[in-house]
């Protein structure tokens, strides 16, 4: 899963029932367009799409985007842009001029097996080309999750992308299927979400809860959220767009889209960019597993880190910070602390408080290191649910953003159901226990399985595999050495996998490394903008 400390400026995720149970930002498994019985969609508000007024052609049985003639109406339609209306997307710089931003809606199949049955309206802002006439094109953004809102990213961070790339490409941004403006999805209340969110004892039924929900809210469009689906979205706006090929830049959960487009659209993939690679080969077990050594990891340097300043709440010798942090944070099952206003910080919460600063590097370390300092020698809790609260996207009013739940929905249908039991099952816990033993204690079933598509309500056909790029254009990966959620050898992986790809590196910690590095942006903007391909073993340094 992938998760932010600014609900814009990193890739974003949606909690499971733990923070130990982070998935950063990656699906395990490959994704469905299959779909169940009785799910043709009407005009309905609760699943935000419209009926489709006419017969189309009846599609082949893998949709061959621009060439099948069922897709024609959907590939030939052009955006209607005009100035975003909207102001629930802030600039994270309230001086950030955003009056050039421009939105649209792009129409597609609810279905790309049966285009007739419905339609889903996604969401698109384009922040235009500075310099019109040396307009290259589209740079299409995907920022994590999955969950996390492509037009967020954009509208939050007008200025992100300045320089040689804004001036050459407009920067758009779209919400996939079941994120933010594309049939949001929010399975419980938000008084509900607290309490699923905070307990320390989830329970047998704790998944089921969230299961039932949604299928009860959502039942027509759960089948069709998969990242595949959104992968095909991605082509039907590359050509409303008018793109010849797709230029791309997704992080995170985001290089999963970004390696599927490929896979599925080799002749339309253009120069893309893969920034904190996922392991699409890996089971989902076994994922998190290596995620969970990640942050395993991170939390230890952290800690180290933290040993040898000056007041530091875990102490001044390193061996022994960590377990003294772990141990503090297990311990608030028992003796958990309260806030301010009478919240009470469980050790979810607090476990999901820390987890989400690792992600942020070394710069985030010292905000965790206060957070620490007021609960654990003060008990004051208040910094620290702080921290979780922005992670799991509630605001200080109790209120939770859109697509809380795309994080569950989305990795179920991508095939996210393989559930090892008996020996498997004991050899598994086994492996985590070895491999990340203190940020797995708090509740290692959770861990394994997150999300829990155990009981899900659809299910894919499809298995992680191997993708291997067929595009004319190398892909260039970005991994980073020090990445908690997405650990570096997956980037390695993933390169090796797609064979016709390059590894870009940068050394260091924190999660995904285009924001981190200067050196990183260059190599990646001269490959966007003039396809110069990063020399193979391009090293660069965190600024």
């Amino acid at each position: 899963m992938i998760i932010r400390t600014s609900r814009r400026a990193l890739p974003v995720a949606v909690s499971a029932a733990t923070a130990v149970a982070l998935l950063a930002g990656c699906t395990s498994g490959t994704s469905s367009s299959s779909t169940s019985a009785g799910a043709s969609t009407s005009a309905s508000a609760t699943a935000s799409a419209t009926a489709t007024p006419t017969a189309t052609p009846t599609p082949t049985v893998k949709p061959t985007g621009a060439n099948d003639p069922a897709l024609k109406t959907f590939y030939g339609q052009q955006l209607a842009w005009a100035p975003c209306q909207d102001k629930g997307d802030q600039a994270d710089d309230d001086q950030a001029d955003t009056s050039a931003l421009q939105c649209a809606t792009l129409k597609v199949p609810l279905d790309y097996t049966a285009p007739g049955t419905g339609t889903l309206d996604v969401a698109v802002v384009r922040n235009p080309a500075t310099k019109a006439d040396q307009r290259i094109g589209s740079l299409v953004l995907n920022p994590g999750g999955p969950g996390g809102s492509g037009v967020g990213m954009v509208k939050g961070g007008p200025k992100r992308f300045d320089g040689p790339l804004h001036d050459r490409f407009d920067i758009v941004g779209f919400d996939p299927r079941g994120v933010a403006g594309t049939s949001p999805l929010k399975c419980l209340d938000d008084k509900t979400r607290d309490d699923w969110l905070d307990t320390d004892e989830p329970g047998p039924d704790h998944g089921k809860q969230l299961a039932d929900a949604c299928q009860a809210k959502y039942a027509q469009v759960l089948p069709f959220v998969s990242t595949r689906n959104t992968a095909r979205d991605m082509d039907v706006l590359r050509a409303a767009l008018g793109d010849q090929k797709l230029s791309y830049l997704g992080m995170s959960y985001g290089t999963y889209l970004g390696s599927l487009y490929a896979e599925e659209f080799p002749d339309r993939a253009g120069r893309l960019v893969l920034d904190g690679a996922t392991s699409p080969s890996t089971p989902l077990i076994q994922h998190n597993i290596e995620q969970q050594a990640g942050f395993e990891r991170s939390l230890k340097a952290f800690a180290a880190d933290c040993a040898a300043k000056n007041p530091c709440p875990l102490g001044r010798d390193p061996d022994q910070a960590v377990q003294k942090l772990a141990d503090f944070l297990d311990g608030l099952k028992d003796k958990p602390l309260k806030t301010t206003k009478g919240r009470t910080l469980t050790s979810t919460t607090a476990w999901t408080g820390v987890i989400s600063r690792l992600y942020g590097g070394e710069k985030a370390w010292s905000g965790l290191r206060n957070a620490l300092g007021w609960a654990m020698v003060r008990g004051q809790a208040d910094d620290l649910l702080a921290l979780a609260d922005g992670y799991n996207g509630r605001d200080k009013d109790g209120r939770y953003e859109p697509s809380a739940d795309a994080y569950t929905a989305i990795h179920c249908a991508d095939g996210a159901t393989d559930v090892p039991s008996g020996d498997q099952l004991k050899a598994a816990l086994t492996d985590l226990a070895a491999k990340a033993p203190l940020v797995s204690k708090h509740d290692p079933t959770a861990a394994l399985f997150d999300p829990d598509c155990r009981i899900w309500p659809f299910r894919s056909t499809e298995k992680p595999h191997a993708i291997k790029s067929a595009a004319a254009a190398p892909i260039v990966v970005v991994g980073s050495t020090g990445d908690p959620a997405t650990p570096y050898a997956w980037s390695e992986k993933l390169t090796g996998e797609l064979g016709n790809a390059v590894l870009l590196t940068r050394e260091g910690e924190g999660h995904v490394a285009y924001d981190r590095s200067a050196c990183i942006r260059e190599a990646v903007n001269a490959y966007l903008l003039d396809g110069t391909v990063p020399a193979a073993g391009t090293r660069c340094k965190t600024d």
